[in-house]
C-alpha cells in the first residue's frame, strides 16, 4: 500500500509533518466551507493581559474529514502567553504568532475556537494594534473567507 501525507503551508517553526498511514485508513477531504468570524479581544491597559477567541465556523455542506489549523499573528507590541486552548497550540520562538491544530470532525454549521492570551508590552503607546488569524484545512473549498484581521484596544484603564 501507499503512503500519504498531508501538508498544510504554516510558520516555519511548525512545518507539517509526513506521517505515513495506510492510503485506505486515510479520509478523502470533505466538501466544506471554513470561515473565520473576527470577534475582537476586550480593552487591555499596558503591560496587561486579555484573550483573543479565534473563532472559526463550518459552512458545510459536510462535517470535516481534515484537521484545521488556526494561526494567530501578532504585531511587534503584542505577544502571546499560554495556557492556550486547545493544548495543541504552539507559540513562536519570538511569541508573535501561535498555531493551533484541530481535529478532523467539525459539524456542518458547527464552530470551533482557539483561546490565546495576549499580553500588550508595557512601553507600547495607548492605542489600537492590529493582528490577524487565518484557518487552513484540505477540506477547505473556499480560501477568501480564511483570514481576518482584529483589533486589540490598548487603554489607560479597563472600565468596569
Amino acid at each position: 500500500m501507499g503512503a500519504a501525507a498531508l501538508l498544510v503551508a504554516g510558520p516555519a517553526w511548525a512545518e507539517p509533518q509526513s506521517a505515513p498511514t495506510p492510503a485506505a485508513a486515510a479520509a478523502a477531504p470533505s466538501d466544506s466551507d471554513l470561515q473565520t468570524v473576527r470577534i475582537d479581544p476586550e480593552p487591555m491597559v499596558l503591560g496587561g493581559r486579555t484573550e483573543l477567541h479565534a473563532f472559526v465556523a463550518n459552512a458545510g455542506p459536510e462535517e470535516t474529514n481534515s484537521p484545521m489549523f488556526i494561526t494567530v499573528t501578532l504585531p511587534r507590541e503584542v505577544t502571546v502567553e499560554g495556557p492556550f486552548h486547545p493544548d495543541t497550540c504552539e507559540p513562536s520562538p519570538d511569541a508573535h504568532q501561535v498555531h493551533c491544530e484541530f481535529p478532523a470532525g467539525l459539524k456542518e454549521n458547527r464552530s470551533a475556537t482557539a483561546l490565546v492570551p495576549l499580553r500588550i508590552d508595557r512601553y507600547a503607546e495607548l492605542g489600537t494594534y492590529k493582528g490577524s488569524f487565518t484557518v487552513q484545512s484540505a477540506d477547505d473549498r473556499i480560501g477568501d473567507n480564511n483570514r481576518v484581521e482584529f483589533e486589540i484596544p490598548v487603554v489607560d484603564y479597563v472600565p468596569e
